[in-house]
């Protein structure tokens, strides 16, 4: 009988103008402002879930210049506890640019 059901709304047109969103409204897309200089603002993400490499490396910490879009990839074999991050963030970037005055990550908690 629920298959019968989803089977009629899924054809039946006015069903499917009067389906109700169960989720709240996100709200407007704001814009971050655009950086001054290069290196003054980074953003940061991870690509997960890759095949191990010779090196067992499967993530990779993408850490990208928001003005001049330049990139550095970093492989890791995890991403690893706050303070490793850390580490390898002076290691890698503040080293050869400086400390950035902002950092913009999407990243969730779940990683």
């Amino acid at each position: 009988m629920k298959q019968e059901l989803a089977d009629y709304v899924g054809k039946y047109l006015t069903c499917q103008h009067v389906k109700e969103e169960h989720q709240r409204h996100a709200g407007l897309l704001q814009s971050l402002e655009i950086p001054e200089w290069k290196w003054d603002s980074v953003s940061v993400n991870f690509v997960v879930g890759l095949p191990p490499t010779q090196g067992k490396n499967n993530v990779i910490w993408v850490i990208v210049d928001r003005l001049t879009k330049t990139a550095h990839f970093i492989a890791m074999r995890n991403t690893g506890t706050l303070d490793q991050l850390a580490r390898v963030y002076l290691e890698e970037i503040v080293r050869s640019h400086g400390v950035p005055s902002s950092i913009v990550s999407d990243s969730d908690i779940k990683i």
